[in-house]
């Protein structure tokens, strides 16, 4: 399964949404991020035709994979699958997570609309309501993406496609540890814990065992969103 993460808008979780969500559920499928960097650290706002047909390329042989779409790169993207006709079926799905701000939401519309004047159908275009408050109602919360889907039915709507706003995405965010790390990580902590004799090593080892019952609550809610967003 080959699946394009994207959304015009910024700041809605994508690279949060590949790397927890999807990656660790797709055989641990390798990560494709389109995000250009300059030599000086400055971002390239635009991903030239070439780097687009080396990723086709690269995409063709592997059988899962993640393409991470950052958003000053999506329209140039969206326009290079226009000129590469027909390379929107090379990927399984197009999933644009969203949060519940207007901008986001009108950036997310405007997301699906590009997808199906391509030509991608409503049941490859999946959305994920992303950093949803516990409190949130889902619905007057998104008020606009339930009022657009049903007006338009251009993409595949699951209320149950939620994850929930949770610190243990803005611990790890520049971490090279990924969730499913943590949860599989065999160290006892507990006995560390008991057998430390320092304040200091305590309270790091009792960090540790915090994040490690946070990555086990929130793998049982991305493990449902996964299989309801697929199902």
């Amino acid at each position: 399964m080959k699946i394009v993460v994207m959304n015009f808008s910024g700041n809605v979780g994508k690279s949060t949404v590949a790397r927890h969500l999807l990656s660790p559920r797709m055989e641990n499928a390798k990560i494709f991020p389109v995000e250009s960097i300059n030599s000086d650290g400055t971002q390239d706002e635009a991903i030239k035709g070439k780097e687009y047909g080396d990723l086709l390329q690269a995409l063709s042989l592997v059988d899962d994979a993640v393409v991470d779409v950052g958003a000053s790169n999506v329209e140039d993207f969206v326009a290079l699958m226009k000129k590469y006709d027909g390379s929107h079926e090379d990927f399984d799905y197009f999933v644009i997570p969203t949060v519940k701000n207007t901008k986001q939401q009108n950036d997310t519309i405007s997301t699906i609309e590009a997808l199906h004047e391509i030509g991608i159908s409503a049941k490859s275009i999946r959305l994920v309501f992303n950093m949803v408050d516990d409190s949130d109602n889902l619905q007057k919360s998104f008020d606009s993406l339930f009022k657009y889907h049903a007006a338009s039915k251009h993409f595949t709507l699951r209320p149950d496609s939620v994850v929930h706003e949770n610190e243990i995405f803005l611990k790890l965010k520049n971490s090279a540890e990924s969730i499913s790390d943590i949860l599989n990580d065999p160290t006892d902590l507990k006995g560390l814990l008991k057998a430390a004799t320092e304040p200091e090593d305590k309270m790091n080892i009792a960090a540790k065992i915090g994040i490690k019952r946070l990555a086990s609550g929130v793998t049982k809610e991305l493990d449902g969103v996964y299989k309801t967003l697929f199902q």
